[in-house]
């Protein structure tokens, strides 16, 4: 169940035709000795929330009129700095007391419409479940730096590498129907691994999230092809009628997250050698996403749980890192791999006095607290702590 500023925030951005989509990471709120605090826009804004283009060696400064999802209105102002090195946006001035630039929403998802000329609407959405649904429907990912619609379509500020665009282009072109969720990610190692040489050879960390977020322009390719018929040219019976529709695209774009995620891990998982079971059968003790070495050797009574993996796959976790914890019971500790852009230090704190180790991605690893917290775990540490888990004595 959505909340109602995520229906809100869906709703407005339909109606004006644009949104901007951005984690906001611990550099945003003043976490890692940043002079200032704010939110850092990709270029894109240009256009959208600024008549200033990013030009280099001058710097700019353009007022916006924000109302947030709570009724606050602010005057804040979007400034380029184009100065010596500098080549970013970033949005300021909240006044006092402004509840959405602090700890307490590092990870969370900043929603930013524009409405009018020098006026836009801002929602911060916390729930995985918000920030999915959000995703879904507009057709964005995030998972990135930021995500951007305008004009009712998902848009990106650089061009893809023009070998991972060609490819993308053929594969999709043949479909007429949606092909099984394993085929979308074994085409998306082919195309990266036929347009880089140097794919296999990248760390671990890098291999998961340029598979994952290439399987997801892969999947929008098809999409635009498959779905053609159902949103062009269609007379629609009854809302009843154009309902189902939607709910189908939107339902079929959240399962494939999950999936696509899965499917990777997986792969890295194969090609290091790591033995393991996806979502096995424990029977009373629960399905969790794998189990290393094997659904065998956790049923088994003899083996010592230190020689056991119960590990969880979630894209967000800042709510459902729980649900790791109350399967495969016999093993204490439980590793959670995400694509979470940050959480607080207390939510640090309280995955680990509940026995969970976070696995991220090294990019990623800059939007959380490094300060008297447990570190999460990169996916090179991860499986070389899984290989040495499985090596015989």
């Amino acid at each position: 169940m959505t909340s109602p500023y995520c229906e809100r925030a869906i709703e407005d951005a339909l109606k004006h035709g644009n949104a901007l989509l951005k984690f906001i990471s611990r550099n945003n709120v003043g976490l890692t000795g940043s002079h200032e605090c704010g939110f850092y826009l990709p270029k894109i804004v240009h256009g959208l929330f600024t008549p200033h283009g990013p030009e280099k060696g001058a710097n700019s400064k353009h007022d916006l009129t924000i109302t947030w999802q709570d009724g606050r209105v602010t005057e804040s102002v979007i400034t380029f700095y184009g100065n010596k090195t500098r080549s970013e946006y970033r949005l300021t001035r909240f006044g006092k007391d402004f509840p959405f630039l602090n700890e307490g929403v590092v990870g969370d998802m900043l929603v930013l419409i524009s409405t009018a000329p020098g006026e836009a609407l801002a929602y911060v959405l916390d729930f995985d479940e918000d920030i999915e649904e959000i995703q879904s429907t507009l057709g964005v990912d995030a998972f990135g730096k930021w995500g951007v619609f305008i004009d009712g379509a998902p848009a990106t500020e650089e061009n893809e590498d023009a070998c991972v665009e060609r490819r993308i282009r053929q594969f999709s072109a043949g479909f007429t129907s949606f092909p099984p969720n394993d085929v979308f990610s074994a085409a998306t190692l082919d195309i990266l691994k036929g347009c880089s040489k140097k794919f296999s050879k990248k760390p671990l960390d890098l291999v998961l999230v340029e598979a994952y977020s290439t399987e997801y322009e892969l999947f929008r390719a098809v999409e635009r092809i498959v779905c053609q018929n159902d949103v062009s040219g269609r007379l629609f019976k009854d809302i009843d009628d154009f309902l189902k529709v939607a709910g189908s695209i939107m339902n079929r774009r959240k399962s494939r997250a999950g999936r696509s995620f899965e499917n990777h891990v997986h792969a890295i998982l194969e090609a290091a050698k790591v033995p393991h079971k996806m979502r096995p059968d424990l029977g009373p003790d629960g399905t969790p996403d794998i189990i290393i070495p094997s659904q065998e050797a956790y049923l088994d009574p003899s083996c010592p749980p230190e020689k056991l993996m119960v590990v969880g796959l979630k894209t967000t976790c800042k709510d459902r890192w729980r649900q790791v914890t109350q399967e495969g019971l016999k093993v204490p500790r439980k590793h959670l791999i995400t694509l979470q852009q940050g959480v607080t230090a207390t939510q640090l704190k309280q995955m680990e006095a509940a026995n969970v180790s976070l696995v991220v991605p090294t990019p990623f690893h800059k939007h959380y607290p490094s300060d008297g917290v447990v570190q999460p775990l990169t996916m090179e540490s991860f499986v070389e702590a899984a290989r040495r888990l499985t090596i015989r004595d």
